[in-house]
This record gives structure tokens, C-alpha cells and sequence, in this order.
């Protein structure tokens, strides 16, 4: 049974890699760079001051440190040193029918996916924060990270398998960073704006 979904995840893999224009290599190599989303972290953090305030905003950015610490150590010291599973791109029998851009080709291990960990664990815990605010464009938080996720397919270092557990995991940790989060923060600011019976 685990053999027979090893061979479904890479022909999966190999297909979804093997869909690559050399046009789309670059913007895909960029787009998987932290560095290349910095105006999209502007427009987050401006999402969150919409729905909370500036305060609640830049204390956020605690919440986000502790999602992407979670999400970033869980998926390599509770994944990747564990199941040891090597990357596309340095899998012996299958390397050489992998695309890969620029040479990248990741470090040795690639389950989980690192990226798709943090970036669905960051849209999970501001999807959470503003989803009452932006309730027709949050959505779209999954939709960047799911992109991401899908460049390292593209870039021949993860496997399907590896982007779809890191996600799962990554939303986890992200609905764990909210939950500390709003216990923290969240119901504190709510609690002082409440005017106390004298008050009102």
C-alpha cells in the first residue's frame, strides 16, 4: 500500500515537474524566495491594522514569529531528520527526469515541505485575524500560499506528498499561533475597550 502511494505521489510529481516553459523558470525560482513577497507582508500587516488596529498589528508580528518558528523547526526536526526522505532532485533513481532551475536542488531531506509549512502557517493565523474584515478576499491568503508550495513542485525539490502534509501541518500550527494569539492579545485589547457599568 505505501509502495503503491510512493509511485502515485511521484508520477504525480513527475508530471506536475515535467510542466515547466524555460519563460516560467526565473519568476518561479524568485517567487519561491522569502525576499520576493515583501510588499505582500506590507499588505498583510496593512489587512491586519484594518481589522484590529496598528497596535494589535505590530504585536501580531509576534504571533507570526511564533507560527513560522513552529512551522519551520516542526517540519524539519519532527519531518525531515525523522523520515529522512530525499528530495526529487536528489532521488538517485528518478534525478535525472527532474527539472530543475539553476542548479538549485535543495538540501538532501524534502519531507515535509518548509515552505509550504510556513507559508500556509502564516496564512492561517491572518486569515483567522482578518477573515471578519476582508470576508471576500482572505481566501486569497491560501491561494499565495498554495502557489508557493506549488514552485518547489516546479523547481524539482518537493513532492506532492511533501506539500500537502506541510500544509496541513503548517495550517495547524497557524490555527495554534491564532489561538495563543486571541487568548494574549485579542481578548486583552477587546476587554479594555469594553466600558466598564460606571463607564457607561
Amino acid at each position: 500500500m505505501i509502495e503503491k502511494l510512493e509511485s502515485i505521489d511521484t508520477q504525480l510529481f513527475l508530471w506536475l515537474n515535467g510542466l515547466h516553459a524555460d519563460w516560467l523558470d526565473m519568476p518561479m525560482y524568485y517567487m519561491s524566495e522569502g525576499l520576493f513577497w515583501i510588499p505582500v507582508y506590507l499588505l498583510i500587516l496593512w489587512m491586519v491594522a484594518k481589522a484590529h488596529g496598528w497596535k494589535v498589528a505590530l504585536l501580531s508580528l509576534l504571533g507570526v514569529a511564533l507560527v513560522i518558528t513552529m512551522t519551520d523547526r516542526g517540519s524539519v526536526e519532527l519531518f525531515k531528520e525523522v523520515f529522512q526522505r530525499y528530495r526529487p532532485s536528489r532521488n538517485a533513481d528518478i534525478a535525472h527526469l527532474v527539472h530543475t532551475v539553476d542548479g538549485y536542488r535543495g538540501g538532501k531531506y524534502g519531507f515535509i515541505s518548509s515552505h509550504a509549512s510556513n507559508y500556509f502557517g502564516l496564512a492561517t493565523f491572518i486569515f483567522l485575524l482578518v477573515r471578519k474584515t476582508f470576508v471576500k478576499w482572505a481566501f486569497l491568503l491560501f491561494v499565495w500560499a498554495a502557489l508557493i508550495a506549488y514552485t518547489r513542485i516546479y523547481l524539482g525539490v518537493h513532492y506532492p506528498s511533501d506539500i500537502f502534509v506541510g500544509a496541513v501541518f503548517g495550517s495547524l500550527c497557524g490555527w495554534i499561533g491564532y489561538f495563543v494569539f486571541k487568548k494574549a492579545v485579542l481578548e486583552r485589547v477587546a476587554g479594555r475597550a469594553t466600558p466598564t457599568p460606571s463607564e457607561s
